[in-house]
């Protein structure tokens, strides 16, 4: 996987270079209208009649009549920061338009991953090290959340609203088959001329838990409604699930030590997914299980490296970062291109960077870390200015004594040449507290996106949710899952293989189960009535197929994975997201 690094920096560059395109485009480019403004959050959008949408556009033939339309009608306004629709029926032509909003959905789909891996993971590593977690504990709550962070948040962004509660549903019922099916497919597929086999015993658990989530999740569906300590209920089977693999796991330990050799193989079996890879972007998670370190850093005191001999193991690491996509400085224009893409690379990154806390040793900044630190609370107070029907200056007041206050203490408190060694847990809480808000701001802006792209296209949100949404948000899984089965050998597969059902479970519980505690609870005492869908019934029933074509083929060809698993796999997937299309493209 060598090239990883290359083709991961190139796509940066493009992303990075799209994102100041896009800019250019919307500043420069002339309004057909006047008075055109696709800038500002509406601070009521999220309050409008979720019954009365945006349907009557498609009823205007002209562009002039659309972007009167959009641009009169409270409704087409979708909760973001931007107006997709006034920007694409009023500023752009056709194609541009089109071309504009499926590069900034590309954008937003790798800020989201991205930020979850980059930022998330890490925070949550630091926080599981200075709570002192166990890796089992730690691996069945932490390392999960980090994996399913894109899910979860769009998940919960899209349930804030009754009219997009069904990209949501959607979202998480078609990541998990998308997964389930054509990841694990492809990894079968791959790996048959190998001979790998997975070990029975977590293979049958992980999918026997998996249709005890589906069942669960069929039976509140079926009665369209919820309340709050229905939800809650909901919620904790995945508690259950975390405590039923958490003593498998530690049983399979002790019988270890005994010497059982069938359990010390067992004991391989990872307890929950191989840590997230968005589009070749490694976790710190990720880059310490190939350098074979413990699941989330867990050492003994007599095995963890003190600090100066972390600072000369980065060294060959830094210097390999100083070269430009793989360039010697033996050129004169070495420095010049050096610049350039240090420049380029700044947009998606510099915003992020200067609002984040990131205490980590390779990437330790006193600087960035002081800005951070003092920006953070400012932000803080945008966002939760731009879900509040009035302006408050108290809250810019509160935001901006905090940041000050936070940054005169960082500055006297920490050194120039290492990261703060004590007091680390308001650094960490700070970061991953900044690390939700930016991928809660992301996932806000992709759902308005695919709800605008819905209204123009006239397709219904629920397919894109189940489509456009569920396999953006499972590339990282189709990438890091392939790549460890194809790469790990038996061990490899095992881990993947666990990553394809264990994520999807905790997706389907928590990814779910949150978001439906928090509409119960706005509607407590009364029910939270779930939006009625027939094709999630159609979605559950694929689903399970595939889980049962799993769970008898395997077994049955001795827990070896090969082509008959796969490629049925796949056709189950073909053949439902076939009927779906064919579905889509009748006129609603």
């Amino acid at each position: 996987m060598a090239e990883f690094p290359a083709i991961s920096k190139l796509l940066n560059l493009f992303l990075n270079i799209s994102f100041l395109f896009l800019i250019f485009l919307c500043f420069t480019h002339p309004f057909n209208s006047s008075g055109s403004n696709f800038l500002g959050r509406s601070k009521t959008g999220r309050n409008r009649d979720s019954g009365a949408g945006c349907g009557q556009l498609h009823e205007y033939s002209d562009r002039e009549g659309k972007c009167w339309y959009v641009k009169s009608h409270e409704e087409c306004q979708n909760g973001g920061y931007i107006d997709y629709l006034q920007l694409f029926y009023c500023n752009f032509d056709p194609v541009l338009g089109y071309s504009a909003l499926i590069l900034w959905l590309v954008v937003l789909f790798y800020l989201l991953g991205n930020t979850a891996a980059n930022y998330f993971c890490g925070s949550l590593e630091g926080l599981s090290r200075i709570l002192k977690l166990s890796p089992n504990v730690a691996g069945i709550t932490l390392l999960s959340l980090g994996n399913g962070a894109p899910d979860l948040f769009s998940s919960i962004v899209s349930f804030m609203s009754d009219e997009t509660s069904e990209v949501g549903l959607n979202s998480i019922l078609g990541g998990a088959f998308f997964v389930s099916s054509v990841v694990v497919g492809i990894i079968s597929v791959f790996v048959c001329h190998s001979r790998v086999s997975v070990e029975m015993s977590s293979f049958i658990r992980d999918i026997v838990f998996f249709l005890i989530a589906l069942a669960c999740l069929l039976v509140i569906i079926v009665m369209g409604k919820i309340n709050l300590w229905g939800a809650i209920s909901y919620f904790c089977v995945y508690i259950v699930y975390a405590l039923f693999v958490s003593t498998s796991h530690l049983c399979c330990r002790k019988e270890e030590l005994f010497g059982d050799s069938n359990a010390a193989a067992a004991s391989g079996s990872p307890i929950l997914p191989v840590s997230r890879n968005f589009l070749g972007y490694q976790t710190e998670l990720g880059r310490a299980a190939e350098e074979e370190e413990p699941l989330l850093g867990f050492a003994s005191d007599d095995d963890k490296p003190t600090l100066q001999e972390e600072e000369e193991a980065l060294l060959p690491e830094r210097k390999r970062r100083r070269r430009c996509l793989d360039l010697e400085p033996s050129t004169s224009s070495h420095m010049f291109v050096c610049r350039l893409l240090f420049f380029l690379e700044l947009p998606l990154y510099l915003p992020r960077r200067l609002t984040i806390p990131v205490i980590t040793a390779e990437k330790w900044s006193k600087p960035f870390a002081v800005i951070s630190v003092t920006i953070a609370p400012v932000l803080l107070a945008i966002v939760w200015d731009s879900h509040s029907s009035q302006l408050s200056w108290l809250v810019y007041l509160i935001g901006s004594l905090a940041g000050a206050i936070s940054g005169v203490i960082a500055f006297f408190t920490t050194e120039t040449s290492n990261p703060p060694t004590k007091w680390q847990f308001p650094w960490l809480a700070g970061g991953f507290l900044m690390s939700i808000t930016w991928t809660y701001i992301t996932a806000e802006e992709l759902i308005s996106l695919l709800v605008s792209l819905g209204s123009i296209l006239g397709i219904r949100y629920s397919i894109l949710g189940l489509t456009v949404l569920a396999w953006g948000n499972s590339i990282g899984d189709l990438v890091s899952n392939v790549s460890m089965a194809v790469n790990g050998g038996e061990e490899g597969a095992q881990v993947a293989i666990s990553g394809c059902y264990a994520g999807p479970v905790f997706n389907i519980l928590v990814g779910l189960g949150l978001p439906l505690a928090f509409k119960a609870w706005s509607e407590y005492p009364a029910h939270y009535l779930i939006p009625k869908d027939t094709s999630e019934y159609e979605t559950m029933g694929f689903l399970m197929g595939g889980l049962l074509w799993a769970i008898v083929i395997v077994p049955n060809r001795n827990m070896k994975l090969d082509r008959y698993l796969g490629v049925g796999l796949l056709a189950i997937y073909l053949c439902f997201l076939s009927l779906r299309i064919a579905r889509a493209l009748v006129p609603v």
